[in-house]
Formats: C-alpha cells, structure tokens, sequence
C-alpha cells in the first residue's frame, strides 16, 4: 500500500517504508480491514489482467493469484523499497514496474495498454492528487472491466475520541482518509461511461467502491 505521486513524494515513501515493509503485512492486517472483502468480489477469470496500483509488498497481488487462478497479475508503486518486497514475494507471477499512479504509462511500463481488473487498496489514502489517480486508473480498464478500491472511510460509526486519535495516528503515515471518495468516484464514473456500486463498511471504518466499464 505505498503510495504514489511526485519525485519527492516517492522519496518520503521510500523513507517511510524502508524499515516498515518487513513488518508491514504483520501489523497492517489488524487494521486495513476489507481487503478480503474486495478480492473475493473480483470475479476474475482465467487470462484477465488484474493490475493493483500501489501494490506495496504485493501481499494482494499474492491472494488474487491464489483466489483467482490463471489470472495475469501486474503492479505498481512509486516506492522502490516496497517494490523490493513485492518482487522477493512474487517472483515471476507478477510483472511490477516503479511509477506514478497518476500518470504512469501502461504499455511502457507493463507491457499492456488497459487491463479487465484494477485494484486500489488503502493508497488514495496516501496520495496526494488522489483525484487524479483515481480517476487515471478508470481511464485503463478494457471493456467489461472493473476497478475495485477499498480504503479508510468517514470513521462516523466510531466514538469520537477512537476516530480522532485514529486519524491522529494515519497522520504519522501519511495518510488521511477520504471522506469525499464516493462523490469523485460518482464524478469519474458519470464523466467515463461507468457504473458505479458502493457499500460503507461497518462503523463507517472502510469504503468499498467499483466503476465497471
């Protein structure tokens, strides 16, 4: 789940993760809850292009190769050091490039022009031009195809002074929920031809969202 975005950014990303990443799908699996969630409603099929943007240390990248056999896995991230991780996990099951999720080149960087499932997982929450991203990896999905993002949501179920320290604590990652996802998701849905679904996750803890083409 490292994020993407500028030069600089990508080296407060490798700054933040160079120690994090050994201990990062440890901790984070008390925490980044619904990830499961989305993988299980891939429903991917054999030879689909499944590409997770910001695939951290490919930890999703792994499960969608073992729920979904058969299927041709990509990833992307701006953070070397989590990239290191990525291929140490996945080896040659996955093709993983270094680059910008907002404005990074499919074909030069993976060898594909758009892709049947893309995936976002707890890393709007870290971008900085979120928006942007968002929004470039609905402009990649080939006909028929779908982009799942789960993610922090507006914690409103959660007793006050839980979310504020919550939050308090993101805030020493870099990261900040989104309480304004469902409405750009709805935006770049309408503005692309997409349909949207959404679900709020128990509490108002996690936001699920998928725009299929």
């Amino acid at each position: 789940m490292a994020s993407l975005g500028t030069p600089s950014h990508a080296a407060l990303m490798d700054e933040v993760y160079r120690g994090q990443r050994h201990i990062y799908d440890l901790t984070r699996k008390y925490y980044l809850f619904g990830r499961d969630t989305l993988i299980a409603g891939l429903a991917a099929r054999q030879d689909m292009r499944v590409l997770e943007v910001a695939c951290g240390t490919g930890r999703n990248l792994a499960k969608i190769g073992r729920a979904w056999p058969g299927v041709r896995l990509y990833g992307l991230d701006i953070s070397a050091e989590m990239l290191k991780s990525a291929r140490a996990a996945l080896g040659k099951d996955a093709r993983l490039g270094a680059g910008d999720a907002c404005t990074f080149d499919p074909q030069a960087l993976l060898s594909e022009p758009e892709f049947d499932r893309i995936v976002l997982s707890y890393s709007l929450s870290m971008i900085p031009d979120w928006e942007a991203a968002l929004d470039h990896a609905a402009s990649l999905l080939a006909d028929g195809g779908a982009l799942h993002i789960v993610d922090f949501g507006d914690l409103a179920g959660i007793p006050r002074p839980f979310a504020a320290g919550l939050r308090a604590w993101l805030a020493k990652f870099h990261v900040e929920p989104r309480t304004a996802m469902a409405q750009t998701a709805a935006r770049v849905a309408a503005a692309r031809g997409l349909l949207l679904e959404s679900k709020r996750g128990p509490l108002g803890y996690y936001q699920l969202h998928v725009l299929r083409a």
